[in-house]
């Protein structure tokens, strides 16, 4: 029998609650509103000071910056499962006339398709979108820095084409797509491209003396893609559900991990942090967790969304000033404080309902080489291999239906794992991308690439 914690322990509620005071004490901010997400659902919210003279609460909207590009990548990413477009495609195949129609939607996506990072001047967060009507004022006279797909350089530009790509291929306004598509099904009422009442306001917050300024609230215009959103801590736990599990409505499971997987490489300079970018997502490892989601940032707000999928826990921060707190320091915190305190219960092992003795077959233990490995048939009918002691290569693998395997992950993603029998029909070796797996250290009987020694095992004297 199970149970299912509909919220935390106080203890590491009164720890979550330490963590943001401080962080709204120490940044100097007007207000931090945060949640925790655990098991698919908001477990704690929690705020410091107020907004209008009242404590804000999960529907107190803030400005989330760059997590809108979360969503112009899945409303992008829906175009291509959709069959209306392949990320691989050209954007001029889509989107003629922009002058960097060469560039890759997938490299627009992963920030490496090589274009500025930010549009020409003044300076777009702080004036105001009608300034740039065009896509060639978001441009600019040269948008390509860098060569296509060579590096990872973080682009405004990019996401505006991204929405511009969506808006072509729809027929219809982001603004417009993003609702019917995404917040809709969702349920992320309190999601806007402008300022629905409750709302905080931005200020600045001057380095040297405790006083403030009102920071202007800018409408983005053709920027909207890259960073126009105003969400909540509730919509954003929402958000991030989804983002851990997919939803058939928006997104499958399916694509939404795959936004989560590495498609740029990292900076030398995050190296050390270990920071590159998915599609979408920024991805972190911090304390040996791996951490995925985005942060935001325009002047008066700053926000984090972040999510360990492995320990199924998610936080959202959001704060009023310009700078000071470190939302993506606090969200991990707040993802750690959880996934520690109260470490996610596995599900119960539970038999497969039935083997195929062919499968059977496969199982057990087998050498590449004269390294030892196990092959284990799994109850959600995969196989997974991995060594036996030790560090190395391991991945599971997703029956074809004609007796071969496809690896899921790791060094053997999209490799084929092939049974080779003998003319008895008796399992001789697997063959996974030409390696070689026996039953025993190179098996002489086998085919084992390079033969084996005439002499066999032997000392020396």
């Amino acid at each position: 029998m199970t149970t299912h914690q509909e919220s935390l322990l106080p203890g590491t509620r009164r720890a979550l609650l330490h963590r943001i005071a401080v962080a709204q004490a120490e940044g100097r901010t007007p207000s931090l509103v945060a949640a925790v997400v655990r098991d698919g659902r908001a477990v704690w919210h929690g705020a410091r000071t107020s907004v209008d003279g009242h404590g804000p609460d999960e529907t107190v909207q803030y400005r989330i910056g760059s997590i809108t590009k979360t969503f112009t990548a899945v409303l992008v990413l829906r175009l291509r499962d959709q069959g209306l477009l392949d990320i691989g495609d050209p954007l001029e195949k889509h989107l003629p006339g922009t002058g960097v129609g060469e560039v890759t939607i997938a490299e627009l996506l992963a920030h490496t398709a090589g274009l500025a990072a930010e549009s020409p001047a003044p300076w777009w967060e702080r004036t105001p979108g009608s300034l740039r009507p065009e896509l060639s004022d978001v441009l600019g006279e040269q948008p390509l820095l860098h060569p296509a797909g060579r590096r990872h350089h973080y682009s405004n530009p990019g996401y505006t084409l991204l929405g511009a790509l969506v808006e072509e291929v729809r027929g219809a306004p982001w603004e417009e797509v993003l609702r019917e598509e995404i917040l809709e099904p969702l349920g992320l009422h309190r999601t806007s491209t402008q300022p629905q009442a409750p709302h905080a306001g931005g200020w600045a917050v001057h380095p040297w003396a405790d006083a403030m300024l009102p920071e202007p609230l800018e409408d983005l215009g053709r920027m909207a893609p890259a960073g126009q959103l105003w969400s909540t801590t509730g919509d954003l736990a929402r958000f991030a559900a989804f983002l851990t599990r997919g939803d058939d409505r928006v997104l499958g499971a399916e694509s939404v991990a795959e936004m989560r997987r590495p498609a740029a490489p990292a900076e030398s300079a995050d190296v050390v942090d270990g920071v590159t970018y998915g599609l979408g997502l920024q991805i972190q490892h911090r304390g040996g967790r791996l951490l995925v989601g985005h942060s935001g940032s325009l002047p008066g707000f700053l926000a984090s969304l972040t999510i360990s999928v492995a320990d199924d826990v998610a936080a959202v921060v959001l704060t009023n000033c310009t700078s000071g707190p470190l939302p993506g320091a606090v969200a991990a915190d707040l993802v750690r404080i959880v996934a520690e305190a109260e470490p996610r219960i596995p599900e119960p092992w539970r038999p497969l309902r039935e083997i195929d003795p062919a499968v059977l077959e496969l199982v057990g233990q087998w050498y590449w080489g004269t390294h030892a490995f196990g092959l284990r048939a799994t109850a959600d009918g995969l196989l997974c291999l991995a060594p036996l002691t030790g560090g190395g290569r391991r991945a599971r693998f997703r029956a074809n239906g004609d007796g071969t395997w496809t690896g899921l992950e790791g060094y053997y993603a999209g490799e084929l794992l092939r049974p080779v029998r003998r003319p008895d029909g008796a399992v001789s070796h697997l063959d996974l991308g030409s390696f070689v797996f026996t039953r025993q250290p190179y098996d002489p009987e086998a085919a084992v690439p390079g033969g084996v020694d005439a002499q066999g095992w032997r000392g020396i004297g």
